[in-house]
């Protein structure tokens, strides 16, 4: 005869093994829910290409829109990697990096800050298409390559915790694992802080963004010694001024670093300075 505290085990075993199998149930049914709404919404919304918006499939570049990029290559400055209208040798140097050299030692862009380009960025920045990062990293490890060979890491700019709160991931980031996966470069994303909330940089003059950014960034104390020797690539979407690559490359020099690079996707090019 079966005691009253056996008869209490088997009743609660019972009970725990139901509600095992409704819970599998309802994941069942969860997932493949979660799995015919984002069918039904990639059939209703297709993604779009960033720039003429016609619908296309998996990276949102289309042939038109790529043939318009205006990508940058040598020959270019030594320091700054602004394009030459010629070439006038190996290592001359732009007459803005000479009268104004950068913390950083060299910076590297895929692409000229053209409307495409400024179609990509925002997208990726605004509309959350981080569908277009693997893409974008890529342009920039080619672009990088001399920058990244030898490279210990790869430091985004990092956001405000309520401008990353707000916007729900870093685009800087977002590049960073993309050129991570095509150079083998580590991401270091908790070495560089932004210690203090800025404006945003747009519609401001060179040196309201210079002062915008100052002491905006620091290295955290606990990774002095990790950034110490180390020979780092600053990644960012845009290099306009060059103000926010400059006052990030000054933090980590002064905790030690070996040298700063930077590598953007990227750079406005001013059509109207002669660049030598």
């Amino acid at each position: 005869m079966d005691t009253g505290a056996g008869a209490s085990s088997r009743s609660s075993g019972s009970r725990l093994a139901w509600k095992g199998r409704l819970g599998a149930a309802w994941a069942a049914c969860h997932s493949g829910l979660t799995a015919t709404v984002r069918t039904a919404l990639d059939i209703a919304l297709p993604t779009l290409r960033v720039s003429c918006r016609e619908p296309v499939s998996g990276e949102g570049v289309c042939a038109a829109c790529w043939s318009q990029l205006s990508f940058i290559a040598p020959p270019y400055c030594a320091r700054l990697g602004i394009p030459f209208v010629y070439d006038p040798g190996p290592g001359l140097l732009s007459m803005e990096a000479i009268a104004s050299p950068p913390a950083y030692q060299r910076a590297r862009a895929a692409v000229r800050y053209d409307d495409v380009a400024r179609a990509l960025v925002h997208a990726l920045k605004y509309q959350d298409r981080t569908d277009l990062a693997p893409t974008m990293g890529r342009w920039m490890a080619r672009a990088g390559h001399e920058l990244l060979t030898g490279a210990d890491a790869l430091i985004p700019v990092p956001l405000h915790w309520k401008r990353s709160w707000s916007r729900r991931y870093n685009q800087s980031g977002a590049l960073a694992r993309a050129i991570a996966l095509n150079s083998g470069v580590p991401v270091w994303t908790d070495a560089l802080r932004r210690i203090r909330q800025t404006q945003q940089q747009i519609g401001l003059s060179r040196s309201e963004r210079a002062r915008n950014v100052q002491g905006a960034f620091k290295v955290a104390t606990e990774k002095k010694a990790t950034v110490k020797g180390r020979r780092l690539v600053l990644i960012d979407d845009v290099l306009t001024s060059g103000a926010t690559s400059d006052t990030c490359a000054r933090a980590l020099l002064r905790a030690g670093a070996a040298s700063v690079d930077v590598l953007v996707f990227a750079r406005v090019v001013d059509p109207f300075k002669t660049p030598i």
